[in-house]
Order: C-alpha cells, then structure tokens, then sequence
C-alpha cells in the first residue's frame, strides 16, 4: 500500500489499542496489542509518518534508530542484587533500566501525557548481540526486564533486503505477533504531501514531467545509484535557502541529493531553464496585471517545455500569496478566539489589565513548551501560536504605554488594535484574489482553452493552499474553466463508454 493508506491503518490499529472498557481497562490488553511494523523502501516517509500520528492523534512520540545502539543501552547494565529463595541467600544478576524504556518514562514525567508511540527504526538492521532483544522486544514488549509502559504503542520500521543487505529477516513467530504493513513508492501521494509542505516548484514541475525520476534505487560497478523522496524534499529545502543567500544551485550542489548523476544532471539543467524563464518573463508583472504583449506572443510558440516552466513559475508565485492569504486568516481567526477569552477573564477584572494580559502570554507559552516536548504541535502551528503570543505581548505593551488602568477601558483599546489585523487581512485577500484573475486573464490570452489551461486549472484545483482560497474567497475565472474542465471530462468519459459498448455489441455480433 502507498504511505498514505498505511499512515490511516497506523492511526486506526492505535485508536484500537487505546481505547478503553467502562472499567477504564485497555479493551486490547498490552499483551494482546500487535505491534506496527512498516516495511518499506528508505526515505519514502516512514519516519515522518509516525512524527505526523503523534502530532494528529495528541499522543507521545519516543523514536530511536536502534542501529545507533548498543546491547547495554538497548537492554541495560547487569549489576548484583542479593535475594533470598528458601530462607538462603543468592547474588542474582539484575539489569538497569533500558535507555529506550527510561526515555519513555522520562518523557511522560515531562509532558504529563500517558500514552504515545515507542517508534523503532531501522529494527530489522540491528546489530547480531542486539538481535535477540529486538525480537523480545517486538514478541513480549520489554526490553530485557523492563516492560513499555501501559498505554504505548509499540511501532517499528525497516527495510526490505533489497535495499540493505545489513536486513535480518524477522521469523515467523516473530512477525505473527506483529502487525505487518508493507509499503512502496507512490508519487501521487507524495506530490499531495509535498503540495502541503510547500516544496519547491521546481521540484514538482520537474517531477511532474519526470515521474520515472522521482525514486529510483539501482546497483552498478561503482555501487548503489539513487534518488528518493527525502532527497527531494531536502534539495527543495536547499534551494530555497540558497535563493535567499542569493546564490547557484549547480549540478555540484543537486548530486549531493540526488545521487544518480544522470538525474542530477537532468534536474539541475531544468533548474538552470527555470531561472532563465524566470528573469525573462517578469512573473510579478504578469500577476500585476502589467504584462507584455511580447510574453504572450513568445509563449504562443515555445517549446512545451517553456511553457510547463512558465506555467509553473506563476503558480509558484501565486501560491506563496496563497499561504500569505491563510496565514493571515488563520492568524486572525486564532486571534478572534483568544479575544472572546480575554473578554471573559477582563469583565469584573480589578488588576491591571497589563497584568491580565501577561498572565495569559505565561499561560500560553507554558503550554506550547509542554506540546513542544511532548512532539504534539507541528511547526505551523506552533508558528500560529508564537504570532499570537507576541501579538499578546505586545497588546500588554501598548495598554501600558496608553496608561490605561481599568480592564474594561483596555478592553476596548484592544479591540482598535485588532481591527487593524483584520483590515490587513481583507488586503491580502484582495491583493491576492486581483492577483489570480490577473494570471488568467494571461493564461486566456496566451493559450486560450488549450492543455496548457487545463494544466493551470487542474494544480488549482489540486493545490492544499489554491483551493482553500478559492473555496473561501471564490473565483469566477476558476469557476468557470473549472466547469469547462469538468464537462469536457464527464463528456470525454461518455464518449469512451459508448465506445466501449460498442465494441461489446461488436464482438457479440461476431460470435453470433
């Protein structure tokens, strides 16, 4: 199955394993409780999925690689203890604690959340003195003579042997106490996430023309060749770093991701074009609502390719006013909330209304340290979070600064201040929604109802950020290609089932 299908089993095994009987019992005992094991080829995702349960379901996440262990810090230190069998005396040998388990322990006393994910990667690739305990681990849930605590769920990842010849295959007591899930590559599922997590455009306008490209593991004479999904993800990190710092993304700098030189060779000369269209057909103009005749009459001729890198540039640029547009709703919105709050806490309120205010900015950061520590928040929201712990603190700031004593009084005070917030949103809504008419009108008058429209309108549509705006703030050029579009499917899916009707009545007449 593709990640994710398998991220759903995970979270739907773990919403099993945690729910409990009017007792307050676990309905499925911890012995009884399977443990997830997901096979699956290297940097496809594995990792970030369990990171991604954790921060989804509000539960802990402890994760090791337990390649980068050792028999003692996996299992513990052996000491004596003196105990008595009989009325006599014996020297027993005891363990310490597991690092693994302690961290488990330790990360319930710093949270206060008592139930999470123990994630083991890399669990089919331990070392020989290791393999044992790893086997105990998934088969009885203890690492020497420690058990995981009650309410985590074990999980654990590795690759197929194809990938690692370090792999030990599990026997099959073992992996009939697991609960086994394979995985492969799947670049549609990918490309949704990738969407949300804002890779590079250039990334995506490659790979779409470039599937086969996306992952590829092949064994030569000079050894293993690859590109995979984490690669990706990490050069569209790089590249938007570099153009900050304003400087080249060479062929040296793309094969230190994707280490198969032919394909880096091929992205880094697709880069190369992209920067060049870029210069040449001012973007920001074209959303602008200034572009020249000249763009149009050029792209009317040029290469496919040309035009898929132009495409791809404008949808780039209106997507970052795409996430500007919800980052100020979301902000504002969050803002909104925090407000009726404080409108409760100030009303009969004799402090300070700076006081009251700081009061909440402690409260709120104390809770984001402990969501930071238990591995609960993600960075966009804990991003949203610190916006409005600073728009707090600088609320405290202001109401001091007028010299307003009275709650009720800096209430109001606050409520000017925030209009200024929603005022700047509605002008980023608009800026925006100008912006994406303005990149039809181009569209229309550079390719008119053609592919190349269908291609603009199908990312749209396809786009977390894209269509999130449009559903809220409407469009009535994408409503109305999007309706196009669609008839021109449904029509299309008529025609080839009248086709195929057809050939069946066709081939029943031959028969006859």
């Amino acid at each position: 199955m593709n990640i994710k299908r398998a991220k759903e089993e995970i979270k739907d095994a773990i919403e099993s394993y945690l729910l409990k009987d009017e007792f307050g019992d676990y309905m499925i005992p911890l012995e009884s409780q399977r443990p997830v094991l997901l096979i699956g080829p290297p940097g496809i995702g594995k990792t970030a999925v369990m990171k991604q349960i954790s921060e989804e379901m509000g539960i802990g996440l402890v994760a090791y690689t337990i390649t980068h262990h050792t028999r003692q810090s996996a299992i513990g230190l052996p000491f004596i203890e003196e105990k008595m069998y009989g009325g006599k005396k014996y020297s027993v040998t005891e363990y310490t604690m597991s690092e693994i388990i302690a961290s488990v322990y330790e990360k319930i006393e710093e949270t206060g959340i008592k139930e999470g994910i123990l994630f083991i990667d890399e669990i089919n690739c331990a070392s020989e003195t290791l393999a044992p305990a790893m086997l105990q681990f998934l088969q009885y849930k203890t690492f020497g003579s420690h058990r995981v605590p009650e309410g985590w769920i074990i999980a654990a990842a590795g690759n197929p042997p194809q990938y690692n010849k370090s792999v030990r295959e599990f026997d099959v007591v073992t992996l009939d106490r697991v609960k086994k899930i394979e995985v492969d590559v799947d670049y549609a599922v990918w490309r949704e996430y990738a969407v949300f997590m804002d890779i590079h455009n250039a990334v995506l306008s490659y790979l779409d023309i470039r599937k086969e490209n996306f992952y590829s593991i092949k064994n030569t004479a000079d050894g293993k060749i690859f590109t995979t999904a984490r690669g990706w993800e990490d050069l569209s990190k790089i590249i938007y770093v570099y153009e900050k710092l304003n400087k080249k993304v060479d062929l040296g700098v793309v094969y230190q991701y994707l280490q198969d030189m032919k394909i880096a060779k091929d992205f880094a000369a697709y880069l190369e074009l992209y920067y060049k269209y870029k210069e040449e057909y001012s973007i920001r103009d074209i959303l602008n609502g200034n572009f020249k005749k000249e763009y149009i009459d050029r792209l009317r001729v040029a290469p496919f390719d040309e035009k898929i890198g132009v495409i791809s540039l404008l949808l780039g640029a209106l997507n970052i006013s795409f996430k500007e547009a919800d980052k100020a709703d979301v902000f504002v919105t969050g803002l909104h909330g925090v407000l009726k709050e404080m409108k409760g806490i100030f009303e009969g309120n004799g402090a300070f209304p700076k006081d009251v205010i700081s009061d909440m900015v402690s409260l709120r950061e104390k809770k984001l340290r402990a969501k930071k520590a238990a591995s609960i928040i993600n960075k966009k929201d804990e991003h949203l979070e610190l916006g409005i712990i600073n728009k707090l603190s600088s609320y405290a700031h202001e109401v001091e600064k007028a010299g307003i004593v009275n709650c009720g009084d800096g209430f109001e005070f606050i409520k000017k201040l925030f209009e200024n917030e929603v005022e700047n949103r509605s002008e980023i809504i608009d800026r925006t929604s100008e912006e994406l008419e303005n990149a039809f009108e181009f569209m229309e008058k550079a390719f008119g109802e053609s592919q190349e429209m269908v291609i603009f309108v199908t990312e749209l549509n396809s786009g977390y950020y894209s269509i999130k705006f449009i559903n809220d703030n409407g469009s009535v050029k994408f409503y109305q290609y999007n309706k196009n579009l669609l008839y021109k499917q449904q029509q299309k899916a008529i025609i080839n089932e009248i086709d195929e009707l057809n050939s069946l009545i066709h081939s029943r007449q031959k028969g006859e």
